[in-house]
Protein backbone atom coordinates (compact mmCIF):
# COMPACT_ATOMS: atom_id res chain seq x y z
CA UNK A 1 0.00 0.00 0.00
CA UNK A 2 1.54 3.40 -0.92
CA UNK A 3 1.78 6.15 1.58
CA UNK A 4 1.01 9.52 0.92
CA UNK A 5 1.55 12.52 2.90
CA UNK A 6 -2.65 14.08 1.82
CA UNK A 7 -5.54 12.75 0.81
CA UNK A 8 -5.47 11.85 -2.77
CA UNK A 9 -8.58 11.30 -4.48
CA UNK A 10 -10.08 10.17 -8.01
CA UNK A 11 -12.52 11.80 -10.14
CA UNK A 12 -15.39 9.86 -11.48
CA UNK A 13 -17.23 10.85 -14.62
CA UNK A 14 -20.00 8.00 -14.67
CA UNK A 15 -23.29 7.43 -12.50
CA UNK A 16 -24.64 4.61 -11.73
CA UNK A 17 -21.09 4.35 -10.22
CA UNK A 18 -20.24 1.22 -8.13
CA UNK A 19 -16.95 0.36 -6.19
CA UNK A 20 -15.58 -2.31 -3.36
CA UNK A 21 -14.72 -1.08 -0.06
CA UNK A 22 -11.46 -2.89 0.63
CA UNK A 23 -11.68 -4.15 4.41
CA UNK A 24 -15.49 -3.16 4.53
CA UNK A 25 -17.01 -0.36 6.31
CA UNK A 26 -15.36 0.26 10.03
CA UNK A 27 -16.33 2.16 13.36
CA UNK A 28 -14.81 5.66 12.52
CA UNK A 29 -14.69 5.57 8.91
CA UNK A 30 -15.79 8.53 7.04
CA UNK A 31 -16.63 8.61 3.38
CA UNK A 32 -17.00 12.11 1.69
CA UNK A 33 -18.76 12.22 -1.40
CA UNK A 34 -18.35 15.43 -3.86
CA UNK A 35 -20.58 16.52 -7.28
CA UNK A 36 -23.14 18.47 -8.41
CA UNK A 37 -26.89 17.49 -8.65
CA UNK A 38 -27.68 17.96 -12.61
CA UNK A 39 -30.61 20.24 -13.92
CA UNK A 40 -33.17 17.13 -15.06
CA UNK A 41 -36.49 16.16 -15.08
CA UNK A 42 -35.42 13.26 -12.46
CA UNK A 43 -36.20 13.88 -9.19
CA UNK A 44 -34.62 11.58 -7.20
CA UNK A 45 -30.72 10.14 -6.18
CA UNK A 46 -29.66 7.41 -4.07
CA UNK A 47 -26.27 6.40 -2.36
CA UNK A 48 -26.29 3.20 -1.11
CA UNK A 49 -23.60 0.77 1.14
CA UNK A 50 -24.89 -2.71 0.49
CA UNK A 51 -22.85 -5.94 0.48
CA UNK A 52 -21.88 -6.82 -2.65
CA UNK A 53 -22.98 -5.99 -6.50
CA UNK A 54 -26.57 -7.48 -5.37
CA UNK A 55 -29.13 -4.55 -4.66
CA UNK A 56 -30.57 -7.42 -2.18
CA UNK A 57 -28.71 -6.28 0.81
CA UNK A 58 -28.33 -2.34 1.37
CA UNK A 59 -27.81 -1.17 5.17
CA UNK A 60 -28.22 2.41 4.14
CA UNK A 61 -29.81 4.13 1.53
CA UNK A 62 -29.69 8.04 1.40
CA UNK A 63 -32.37 8.93 -1.12
CA UNK A 64 -32.90 13.07 -1.64
CA UNK A 65 -36.75 13.53 -3.14
CA UNK A 66 -37.28 16.52 -5.13
CA UNK A 67 -40.71 15.66 -4.55
CA UNK A 68 -43.57 16.94 -2.15
CA UNK A 69 -41.50 19.73 -1.34
CA UNK A 70 -38.48 18.09 -0.95
CA UNK A 71 -37.06 16.00 1.40
CA UNK A 72 -34.60 12.97 2.16
CA UNK A 73 -35.72 9.14 2.46
CA UNK A 74 -33.27 6.88 4.70
CA UNK A 75 -34.08 2.64 4.49
CA UNK A 76 -32.33 -0.51 4.82
CA UNK A 77 -33.04 -3.83 2.71
CA UNK A 78 -33.08 -7.09 3.92
CA UNK A 79 -32.95 -10.30 1.35
CA UNK A 80 -34.44 -8.02 -1.17
CA UNK A 81 -37.09 -6.23 0.94
CA UNK A 82 -37.32 -2.56 2.06
CA UNK A 83 -38.09 -1.73 5.78
CA UNK A 84 -39.63 0.92 7.14
CA UNK A 85 -38.77 3.99 5.60
CA UNK A 86 -37.52 7.11 7.56
CA UNK A 87 -37.71 10.75 6.36
CA UNK A 88 -36.16 14.16 7.40
CA UNK A 89 -38.73 16.54 5.76
CA UNK A 90 -35.66 19.17 4.79
CA UNK A 91 -34.39 19.04 1.06
CA UNK A 92 -30.55 20.50 1.88
CA UNK A 93 -29.30 20.22 -2.40
CA UNK A 94 -30.21 22.41 -5.19
CA UNK A 95 -30.42 21.35 -8.93
CA UNK A 96 -27.85 22.50 -10.56
CA UNK A 97 -25.31 23.23 -7.52
CA UNK A 98 -22.38 21.59 -6.09
CA UNK A 99 -22.83 19.49 -2.93
CA UNK A 100 -20.71 17.29 -0.43
CA UNK A 101 -22.18 14.37 1.75
CA UNK A 102 -19.98 13.40 4.44
CA UNK A 103 -21.22 10.29 6.03
CA UNK A 104 -19.58 9.11 9.27
CA UNK A 105 -20.14 4.82 10.73
CA UNK A 106 -20.14 4.55 14.23
CA UNK A 107 -20.82 1.56 16.49
CA UNK A 108 -24.75 3.04 16.66
CA UNK A 109 -25.43 4.36 14.08
CA UNK A 110 -24.39 6.63 10.33
CA UNK A 111 -24.35 10.25 11.01
CA UNK A 112 -24.77 12.61 7.76
CA UNK A 113 -23.60 15.88 6.96
CA UNK A 114 -24.21 18.08 4.07
CA UNK A 115 -22.26 20.68 2.75
CA UNK A 116 -20.33 20.53 6.28
CA UNK A 117 -23.74 20.96 8.31
CA UNK A 118 -24.71 17.83 10.44
CA UNK A 119 -28.44 16.79 8.48
CA UNK A 120 -29.27 13.33 10.01
CA UNK A 121 -28.69 10.20 12.05
CA UNK A 122 -29.26 6.78 10.83
CA UNK A 123 -29.74 4.05 13.25
CA UNK A 124 -28.00 0.56 12.30
CA UNK A 125 -30.33 -2.11 11.65
CA UNK A 126 -27.97 -4.49 10.09
CA UNK A 127 -24.89 -5.36 10.71
CA UNK A 128 -22.34 -2.81 8.95
CA UNK A 129 -19.61 -4.86 9.63
CA UNK A 130 -20.86 -6.67 6.37
CA UNK A 131 -20.95 -3.66 4.06
CA UNK A 132 -18.14 -3.98 1.20
CA UNK A 133 -19.98 -1.71 -1.51
CA UNK A 134 -20.96 1.62 -2.39
CA UNK A 135 -22.92 2.97 -5.27
CA UNK A 136 -24.22 6.00 -6.04
CA UNK A 137 -27.31 6.52 -9.18
CA UNK A 138 -29.07 9.11 -10.17
CA UNK A 139 -28.89 12.19 -12.05
CA UNK A 140 -25.67 13.56 -10.89
CA UNK A 141 -21.86 14.55 -11.83
CA UNK A 142 -20.18 12.50 -9.29
CA UNK A 143 -16.62 14.47 -9.09
CA UNK A 144 -15.36 12.80 -5.78
CA UNK A 145 -15.52 9.70 -3.48
CA UNK A 146 -12.78 10.04 -0.53
CA UNK A 147 -12.24 7.94 2.59
CA UNK A 148 -10.59 9.07 5.40
CA UNK A 149 -10.54 6.57 9.29
CA UNK A 150 -10.69 8.96 12.25
CA UNK A 151 -11.98 8.28 15.59
CA UNK A 152 -14.95 10.77 15.70
CA UNK A 153 -17.06 11.59 18.94
CA UNK A 154 -20.13 13.70 18.10
CA UNK A 155 -20.70 16.11 21.12
CA UNK A 156 -22.88 19.28 21.32
CA UNK A 157 -23.76 19.58 17.62
CA UNK A 158 -20.74 18.87 16.33
CA UNK A 159 -18.08 16.55 15.14
CA UNK A 160 -14.72 16.57 17.29
CA UNK A 161 -11.74 14.18 15.43
CA UNK A 162 -9.90 12.32 18.18
CA UNK A 163 -7.00 10.78 16.41
CA UNK A 164 -6.22 9.18 12.73
CA UNK A 165 -6.36 5.49 12.30
CA UNK A 166 -5.02 3.26 9.35
CA UNK A 167 -7.04 4.16 5.67
CA UNK A 168 -7.67 0.80 3.67
CA UNK A 169 -7.40 1.25 -0.50
CA UNK A 170 -10.81 1.22 -2.25
CA UNK A 171 -11.18 -1.28 -5.27
CA UNK A 172 -13.85 0.87 -8.07
CA UNK A 173 -15.41 -0.76 -11.06
CA UNK A 174 -12.51 0.13 -13.58
CA UNK A 175 -10.08 -1.76 -11.66
CA UNK A 176 -8.24 1.24 -10.48
CA UNK A 177 -7.40 1.57 -7.12
CA UNK A 178 -7.77 5.28 -5.08
CA UNK A 179 -4.87 6.04 -3.66
CA UNK A 180 -5.47 7.37 -0.34
CA UNK A 181 -3.31 8.16 2.90
CA UNK A 182 -2.16 4.88 4.77
CA UNK A 183 -0.55 5.31 8.00
CA UNK A 184 2.04 2.59 9.58
CA UNK A 185 0.40 -0.64 9.54
CA UNK A 186 0.92 -4.13 10.30
CA UNK A 187 3.44 -6.03 8.53
CA UNK A 188 2.30 -9.59 6.95
CA UNK A 189 4.85 -12.29 5.84
CA UNK A 190 4.12 -15.50 4.22
CA UNK A 191 2.64 -18.14 5.33
CA UNK A 192 0.79 -15.56 7.82
CA UNK A 193 -1.22 -17.38 10.64
CA UNK A 194 -3.31 -15.33 13.19
CA UNK A 195 -6.09 -16.11 15.90
CA UNK A 196 -9.48 -15.29 14.63
CA UNK A 197 -10.88 -13.48 17.98
CA UNK A 198 -13.31 -15.72 19.44
CA UNK A 199 -13.72 -18.09 17.00
CA UNK A 200 -16.59 -17.94 14.12
CA UNK A 201 -19.83 -16.85 14.88
CA UNK A 202 -22.78 -15.42 12.67
CA UNK A 203 -22.22 -12.32 11.15
CA UNK A 204 -18.54 -12.56 12.12
CA UNK A 205 -16.69 -11.18 8.63
CA UNK A 206 -12.86 -11.92 7.33
CA UNK A 207 -11.26 -10.04 5.19
CA UNK A 208 -8.18 -10.91 3.50
CA UNK A 209 -6.96 -7.91 0.87
CA UNK A 210 -3.73 -7.97 -1.44
CA UNK A 211 -2.09 -8.22 -4.66
CA UNK A 212 -1.67 -11.10 -7.16
CA UNK A 213 2.15 -11.65 -7.99
CA UNK A 214 2.71 -11.26 -11.92
CA UNK A 215 3.91 -14.76 -12.18
CA UNK A 216 1.50 -16.34 -9.43
CA UNK A 217 1.09 -19.74 -9.38
CA UNK A 218 -1.41 -20.31 -6.54
CA UNK A 219 -2.45 -19.14 -3.43
CA UNK A 220 -4.36 -20.19 -0.31
CA UNK A 221 -6.85 -18.70 2.37
CA UNK A 222 -7.70 -21.41 5.38
CA UNK A 223 -10.12 -21.13 8.27
CA UNK A 224 -8.58 -23.73 10.67
CA UNK A 225 -9.79 -25.71 13.96
CA UNK A 226 -6.91 -27.41 15.78
CA UNK A 227 -5.06 -29.66 12.99
CA UNK A 228 -8.21 -29.68 10.63
CA UNK A 229 -8.78 -27.16 7.71
CA UNK A 230 -12.55 -26.79 8.11
CA UNK A 231 -12.47 -24.31 4.58
CA UNK A 232 -9.76 -24.01 2.19
CA UNK A 233 -9.72 -21.80 -0.66
CA UNK A 234 -6.99 -22.10 -3.24
CA UNK A 235 -6.82 -20.11 -6.68
CA UNK A 236 -4.68 -21.89 -8.98
CA UNK A 237 -3.55 -19.91 -12.18
CA UNK A 238 -1.75 -22.65 -14.28
CA UNK A 239 -5.95 -24.23 -14.09
CA UNK A 240 -7.81 -21.33 -14.45
CA UNK A 241 -10.05 -22.78 -11.24
CA UNK A 242 -10.98 -21.75 -7.63
CA UNK A 243 -11.03 -25.05 -5.32
CA UNK A 244 -12.52 -24.75 -2.00
CA UNK A 245 -12.46 -28.04 0.14
CA UNK A 246 -12.27 -29.21 3.97
CA UNK A 247 -9.88 -31.29 5.88
CA UNK A 248 -11.19 -33.01 8.94
CA UNK A 249 -9.31 -36.00 10.52
CA UNK A 250 -6.02 -35.81 7.92
CA UNK A 251 -9.05 -36.74 5.18
CA UNK A 252 -10.05 -34.55 1.79
CA UNK A 253 -13.45 -33.67 0.94
CA UNK A 254 -14.40 -33.61 -2.54
CA UNK A 255 -12.61 -31.10 -4.55
CA UNK A 256 -15.03 -28.60 -5.90
CA UNK A 257 -13.95 -25.56 -8.28
CA UNK A 258 -15.63 -22.24 -9.43
CA UNK A 259 -17.38 -21.46 -12.66
CA UNK A 260 -15.26 -22.20 -15.58
CA UNK A 261 -13.88 -19.16 -17.01
CA UNK A 262 -15.37 -17.24 -13.64
CA UNK A 263 -11.67 -16.99 -12.26
CA UNK A 264 -11.65 -13.84 -9.90
CA UNK A 265 -8.30 -13.47 -9.55
CA UNK A 266 -5.84 -11.66 -12.08
CA UNK A 267 -1.98 -11.98 -11.67
CA UNK A 268 -0.57 -8.48 -11.25
CA UNK A 269 -4.03 -7.16 -9.60
CA UNK A 270 -5.32 -6.55 -6.22
CA UNK A 271 -7.86 -8.29 -5.00
CA UNK A 272 -10.38 -8.46 -1.63
CA UNK A 273 -11.91 -12.01 -0.01
CA UNK A 274 -14.57 -11.22 1.95
CA UNK A 275 -15.80 -14.74 4.01
CA UNK A 276 -18.85 -14.18 5.99
CA UNK A 277 -20.28 -16.23 8.37
CA UNK A 278 -23.73 -17.27 8.20
CA UNK A 279 -26.19 -19.64 9.80
CA UNK A 280 -25.49 -22.54 7.61
CA UNK A 281 -22.70 -21.47 5.05
CA UNK A 282 -19.71 -19.29 4.40
CA UNK A 283 -20.29 -17.00 1.67
CA UNK A 284 -17.43 -15.59 -0.03
CA UNK A 285 -16.94 -12.95 -2.69
CA UNK A 286 -14.45 -11.46 -4.01
CA UNK A 287 -14.18 -7.84 -4.93
CA UNK A 288 -17.68 -7.67 -4.12
CA UNK A 289 -18.91 -10.42 -6.12
CA UNK A 290 -20.62 -13.51 -4.72
CA UNK A 291 -18.20 -16.89 -5.15
CA UNK A 292 -19.24 -19.35 -3.34
CA UNK A 293 -21.77 -20.14 -0.56
CA UNK A 294 -19.81 -23.16 1.38
CA UNK A 295 -21.58 -25.59 3.95
CA UNK A 296 -19.92 -26.05 7.51
CA UNK A 297 -18.60 -29.74 7.89
CA UNK A 298 -18.01 -28.72 12.05
CA UNK A 299 -20.94 -28.76 14.25
CA UNK A 300 -18.95 -25.84 16.57
CA UNK A 301 -18.36 -22.65 14.58
CA UNK A 302 -16.56 -21.08 17.92
CA UNK A 303 -14.11 -24.44 17.23
CA UNK A 304 -12.95 -22.51 13.84
CA UNK A 305 -10.40 -20.11 15.35
CA UNK A 306 -7.09 -19.70 13.21
CA UNK A 307 -6.31 -18.34 9.76
CA UNK A 308 -3.90 -18.98 7.76
CA UNK A 309 -2.90 -17.41 4.13
CA UNK A 310 -0.16 -18.69 2.06
CA UNK A 311 1.34 -18.39 -1.50
CA UNK A 312 2.00 -16.03 -4.45
CA UNK A 313 0.71 -12.93 -2.87
CA UNK A 314 1.58 -9.37 -1.18
CA UNK A 315 -0.43 -9.48 1.83
CA UNK A 316 -1.80 -5.99 2.71
CA UNK A 317 -4.61 -6.25 4.78
CA UNK A 318 -6.29 -8.68 7.33
CA UNK A 319 -9.73 -8.72 9.31
CA UNK A 320 -9.52 -11.98 11.84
Amino acid sequence: MASTSSHNQKIYKSVPFQGTILGGLQDGLQIIIRGTVLSSDESRFAVDFQTGDSENDIAFQFNPRFEEGGYVACNTKQNGSWGLEERKMKMPFQKGKPFEICVLVQSSDFKVKVNWSHFLQYSHRVPFHGVDTISVEGPLQLDSIKFQEHNWKFHEGRYEKVALHQIVPVRVCDSTTIPLTVHPSPTYTLPYFTAISGGLCPYKTIIVSGTVLPNAQTFHIRLLSGSDITFHLNPRFNENAVVHNTKLNNSSGSKEHSLPGKMPFKCGQNFSVRIVCKNHCLRVTVDGKLLCEYRYCLKSLLAINNLEVAGDIQLAHVQA
